[in-house]
């Protein structure tokens, strides 16, 4: 613990490293000395407690995967910290306490990249691999694309009736505005050392080649979202899973007819569900929270992930787009092709 002082709300030096002086005429100035641990701690927090009161009962984990799933600081809009890094840090975290009997993973998203919602996929699988601790996912209002990507990687999955899920697809847009800029009497001239460096450049003209390379792309991450779809729903029938997989979404209810998900439920169920699959009665469920963020229930509050900044007072600023909080809004209006297990609104 590191003792820092604020004066007036603003200024925050360490007590050791700067000696604070106060004018004895200065009267309206006050200081406050407060305990403040490492910025990279992670606090454990209680927030369901079925121990019955014993000291030594079992742990299970609550953690969450909120917003756009990138490998990227803060997504990949930027504004915050790596989603993925982090969710892999919570897992580490669990995996080295020995007292940490199961994990409730709790995704609310609408997906992200293919690279990135396949990196957190493959932290859960291998912290299951590795630990043999049951994993129970725990479907938010929206667990749709890379966010339903992520929950095939637990042993079961529990949604809300009124989740919205599904999206098992890939899609990538591309802008081309060639025609428009010859019209302004602009030219762009890339100078490119085969035909297809520039595939997908919003400054040239649609080119059907490079669409079938695209297309190609597209379909072998598609074949991979399917893979993993296939290992973690092992009771959908095969010839079923291509009309399941065509990108529309499911609610929690539908998806459950679908065997989509195992079962319906909250925050509750699902702790219930991951101390029957760890066989043991009494525990508790616990979050870990980082400095500054306030001591949280049992129900998602929107944290900026690493700031303790809520969905009503995010982190930074920035501008809410489609449910996107975009923290410079500059590289949202910037063209660029990515490849994405997202359910999006914004493409055709």
């Amino acid at each position: 613990m590191c003792i820092v002082a604020r004066v007036h709300r603003v200024l925050s030096i360490t007590v050791g490293l700067a000696v604070l002086a106060v004018a004895g005429g200065c009267s309206s100035w006050r200081v406050v000395l407060e305990p403040v641990p490492p910025a990279d701690s992670l606090e454990e927090r209680t927030v369901l407690d079925a121990s019955a009161g014993d000291p030594a009962a079992a742990k299970v984990v609550l953690i969450e995967m909120d917003g756009l799933i990138a490998d990227a600081a803060g997504g990949w809009l930027g504004g915050g910290p790596n989603p993925v890094a982090e969710f892999a840090r919570e897992l580490e975290r669990a995996a080295d306490d020995d007292r940490v009997r199961a994990i409730v993973v709790r995704i609310n998203s609408r997906g992200g990249t293919v690279t990135g919602s396949d990196m957190a996929y493959g932290e859960l699988m291998r912290f299951r691999r590795e630990t043999g601790r049951p994993v129970v996912a725990l479907l938010g209002e929206v667990a749709a694309s890379g966010g339903y990507y992520l929950a095939c990687g637990a042993d079961e999955i529990v949604a809300h009736p009124t989740t919205i899920t599904g999206s098992i697809g890939v899609i990538t847009q591309t802008v081309q505005m060639g025609e428009a800029l010859d019209r302004l009497g602009i030219t762009a001239d890339a100078i490119v050392s085969g035909p297809n460096k520039a595939m997908a450049s919003p400054f040239g003209r649609p080119d059907p080649q490079h669409r079938v390379l695209l297309q190609a792309m597209v379909d072998d991450f598609y074949a991979r979202f399917v893979e993993v779809v296939r290992a973690g729903r092992p009771g959908i029938e095969p010839e079923r899973l291509p009309e399941l997989a065509d990108g529309r979404v499911f609610t929690g209810r539908q998806a459950l007819a679908e065997g989509l998900v195992d079962r319906l439920g909250d925050a509750h169920d699902a702790f219930a569900r991951a101390r029957e699959l760890a066989g043991v009665e009494r525990a508790r469920l616990v979050r870990y929270l980082r400095p500054g963020e306030r001591t949280p229930g049992v129900h998602a509050e929107g944290r900026a992930r690493g700031t303790g900044a809520t969905a009503a007072e995010p982190a930074g600023g920035g501008v809410e787009i489609n449910l996107l909080r975009i923290d410079g809004l500059d590289r949202a209006l910037l063209p660029e092709t990515r490849f994405l297990y997202v359910w999006s609104s914004l493409g055709g």
